[in-house]
């Protein structure tokens, strides 16, 4: 231009895979919505602002020729469209009472700008009681949406990632009572992080950050996702990611009945007093193990797993048990760095089955330890670990009974006596529960696939 002050000239280079927005800037007087003297266009794109965290930044590129600028907006939009995973509409649920009551804030202050920046549409459920997002699900157009959207904790998006793939099963016409060979999720899950630990976010992005977890749903990142089903043997209990029989169930059981202390005094208060009443579960563990792979597929270099699944290949292990703990992701957090099984991936075929043996208080506390650095949390003796495909959970009635008294400590146990934690939602059964793995069963906005193996890598040395 006119300037007399001489610029030395800088250039940068935008990837179009990195923009997820472009306007025309103008502009305008207090109080005016349109119109307005024409500057030029913003384009607004996503970087990397550290490891695994995203920002957003606006580009301004300035020119005051209408014709120019409408040309150039035009083309831009264009490409943007033709970016296939990227969705156009959403459907949100917001659980208002996550951690502490900051879900609400968080989508409305944070992650609707950006998708409205996005041009995503938005259809938005406050829930307002458990089982609303479940309810929801069941009933609305689902071919509407492009996607599903949890703002929550873990709970909240293990609620609605079960109602999707229920509604799934629904839809194809199968028999929801019993899945084994359930249908994959239509459309895929968002979580934008607003719970206590958010598990699952934090395996998805290797972080907590909303906006993070915003821009990868904004970008349209979707990585495919093994989910188990937990059933006894006569119904389907739940779809879910992870689940903990012991220990952290009972830990979690506690918790509830003390829901009117806040979040996080509520769960220490419930980790101490469940330590101090240290306590093995009796029961009787049945799995079948992940068959070593018997041959290599050099395809994008990953292995192929061969499953052979008779019945003679079942195991079982009978015994006293502090913690039980089957997981088809690597569950990372804050609390446990290296995750709270290490050893699986997210869309690998497989479950960790982890099982602690009864052990005095203080070398369990010393495995609990271990979880928070990067020290092998299963190298102790007590502690054994299995990769697995399927595992049966059997309680075993404390002494020998007769049918009156075995009728009578069944019915309480149906009310409680056998608590499991799954995604951090608690549930309570008595009989047998059988937990299968189902190889990448739901799409989750997270981790571009294309760097699926770099960004585990990454996410479990974090």
């Amino acid at each position: 231009g006119d300037s007399s002050v001489v610029l030395q000239a800088q250039e940068e280079i935008i990837e179009m895979k990195d923009v997820f927005s472009v306007k025309l800037k103008r502009r305008r007087f207090a109080g005016q919505k349109k119109g307005g003297t024409l500057l030029g266009i913003t384009i607004f794109k996503s970087m990397n602002k550290e490891e695994n965290k995203l920002t957003d930044c606006a580009i301004h590129l300035n020119n005051l020729s209408e014709d120019h600028c409408q040309l150039w907006f035009r083309h831009l939009k264009e490409i943007l469209n033709g970016f296939q995973n990227r969705p156009k509409s959403l459907k949100v649920f917001v659980n208002p009472s996550s951690h502490r009551r900051e879900a609400t804030h968080v989508y409305f202050e944070q992650v609707a700008p950006l998708f409205k920046l996005a041009d995503i549409k938005t259809d938005v459920t406050v829930t307002e009681y458990e089982g609303h997002a479940l309810s929801v699900l069941k009933e609305c157009e689902l071919q509407a949406f492009d996607g599903v959207v949890c703002v929550g904790g873990d709970g909240s998006v293990s609620e609605v990632a079960h109602g999707l793939l229920l509604r799934a099963q629904i839809d194809a016409g199968k028999d929801i009572d019993y899945v084994s060979k359930p249908v994959r999720a239509p459309i895929p899950l968002g979580v934008i992080p607003a719970g206590t630990t958010n598990i699952l976010a934090h395996t998805l992005y290797g972080i907590k950050h909303v906006v993070t977890a915003a821009l990868h749903i904004v970008m349209g990142h979707i990585q495919a996702v093994d989910v188990c089903t937990f059933s006894t043997p006569s119904k389907l209990l739940r779809f879910g990611f992870s689940a903990m029989f012991g220990f952290g169930a009972r830990t979690l059981a506690l918790a509830e009945k003390h829901r009117w202390m806040p979040s996080s005094q509520r769960k220490d208060f419930a980790f101490i007093r469940t330590l101090a009443d240290l306590k093995p579960e009796e029961c009787e563990l049945s799995f079948l193990p992940l068959q070593i792979p018997q041959e290599d597929s050099h395809e994008n270099d990953r292995i192929t797993l061969f499953y052979l699944g008779s019945k003679d290949q079942w195991q079982r292990i009978q015994g006293h048990f502090l913690n039980v703990s089957i997981m088809a992701i690597p569950c990372l957090c804050s609390m446990a760095p290296r995750g709270l099984a290490p050893n699986t991936r997210l869309n690998n075929g497989s479950m960790a089955l982890i099982v602690v043996q009864n052990t005095s208080r203080t070398e369990f506390v010393k495995h609990l330890k271990r979880y928070t650095s990067v020290k092998n949390q299963f190298n102790f003796p007590f502690v054994e670990t299995y990769t697995v495909q399927e595992v049966k959970v059997q309680p075993k009635l404390k002494g020998e009974l007769d049918a009156k008294e075995n009728a009578y400590l069944n019915a309480a146990s149906a009310e409680g006596n056998y608590p499991w934690n799954i995604d951090g939602d608690l549930m309570e059964e008595a009989s047998e529960v059988h937990v299968r793995v189902h190889p990448q069963l739901i799409d989750l906005y997270g981790v571009n696939t294309d760097d699926l193996e770099s960004s585990q890598a990454t996410c479990n040395c974090i």
